[in-house]
């Protein structure tokens, strides 16, 4: 139980860091026809995972496991799960798995964005 505790306040504290990320980049860049916000989460999200991960895997950061769902499912799951997908993305690229590599991306960004305008068109009919 007490892990799901964690998970749940690690999550609260990622969904206010990236919502205050997104405030600060659009009040910096309010016409920009890009969508900076988002990519400097996920850009963001993805370097610290990367940075967690590789000072775990090397034992400079111990981490006990309630610990690391706290940071990797909670705050960081909060914060952009594209940090989640770039970490098991190059774990499968460092095991030398490149068609799951290769599945892995366009699954999950190719199915993804149908999947979004499928639910673009669904919700447009309903």
């Amino acid at each position: 139980m007490l892990v799901w505790i964690a998970v749940g306040a690690g999550g609260a504290l990622g969904s206010l860091a990236r919502h205050a990320l997104n405030r600060l980049v659009q009040h910096e860049w309010p016409l920009l026809r890009f969508p900076l916000a988002t990519a400097v989460v996920n850009i963001a999200g993805c370097a610290v995972i990367g940075l967690l991960a590789g000072l775990i895997a090397s034992g400079r950061l111990p981490m006990r496991q309630p610990w690391r769902e706290f940071v990797f499912v909670g705050v960081l799951g909060g914060f952009t799960t594209f940090s989640t997908f770039g970490l098991d993305t190059m774990t499968l690229a460092r095991g030398g798995a490149m068609g799951a590599v290769a599945w892995n991306v366009i699954g999950q960004v190719g199915i993804g964005l149908m999947a979004v305008q499928l639910g673009l068109l669904v919700g447009a009919r309903l």
